[in-house]
């Protein structure tokens, strides 16, 4: 007994591999809500004052998006982050067995308290959260795990992609936004800067910046990029809008 548990130990999954793991399934499943829900709101989110709509949608997006998370080990007990981390989920009676599709099931919807689990895992001394005690499972180190190299360009091709996506996301958002097209028009109209970069020809890709909005009220800043015949130049704008819908400038420096 002694013998078939420390050869059980040799073989688990460290902590580190599992914690990673599953941040990068958390990436991709926040991913592929995210960008769901900027397909189906569209960009001009910011300015959708129908809350309801927006929260329908985004359950509507949800339901799915945690299904898809609670049942991603059911391909031989592999996740995406645990193909990465060269890791599997075995039954821990007998770890040459899959466990069944339930049992798997079971051990994830444990993740919806994340934080909790978390905390099991780093404390429990035989390296099992909640969701493995629960379904009877164990994570261990996959003998036919992928070679490195690959397992290595599928996390920078899904770390290019997430970040990739959240900066197009954030810049399209802020550009489409009311305030910024009132902070552009605001530039446009300013006799100094026209003069300081010798005409205007265009602005950054992607301004930086944010929107806070609450009850119809809110406040904007936006760093610009002005692109100038002779000069280019940043531009700070601040905004506020009042209950009647209008973005104002308040500051532009």
């Amino acid at each position: 007994m002694t013998e078939q548990t420390n050869e059980l130990t040799m073989i688990q999954s460290s902590r580190k591999r599992r914690a990673a793991a599953f941040i990068i399934d958390y990436i991709v499943l926040t991913f592929l809500a995210v960008s769901t829900i900027f397909i189906i709101i569209g960009p001009n989110f910011i300015d959708n004052n129908d809350f309801g709509q927006m929260i329908n949608t985004m359950m509507m997006v949800l339901i799915p998006i945690f299904i898809i998370y609670f049942c991603k080990d059911l391909i031989n007990g592999i996740s995406l982050g645990r193909w990465i981390m060269g890791i599997m989920v075995r039954d821990e009676n007998d770890t040459s067995e899959i466990p069944s599709k339930a049992k798997l099931i079971i051990r994830n919807l444990f993740l919806i308290i994340w934080p909790v689990e978390l905390l099991v895992l780093a404390f429990n001394n035989n390296k099992k959260r909640l969701g493995d005690n629960i379904a009877k499972t164990i994570v261990l180190k996959n003998p036919n795990k992928a070679k490195k190299s690959y397992r290595i360009i599928a996390l920078v091709v899904i770390c290019l992609i997430f970040f990739g996506f959240t900066s197009l996301f954030t810049g399209t958002a802020l550009k489409t936004s009311e305030a910024y097209k009132t902070a552009i028009l605001s530039i446009e109209t300013n006799n100094d800067i026209i003069n300081e970069t010798g005409g205007i020809k265009g602005y950054g890709t992607f301004p930086k910046g944010n929107i806070n909005v609450t009850n119809d009220f809110g406040q904007a800043n936006f760093e610009i990029k002005v692109i100038g015949n002779s000069k280019d130049m940043a531009v700070s704008v601040w905004l506020q809008k009042e209950q009647n819908g209008i973005w104002t400038v308040t500051a532009l420096r």
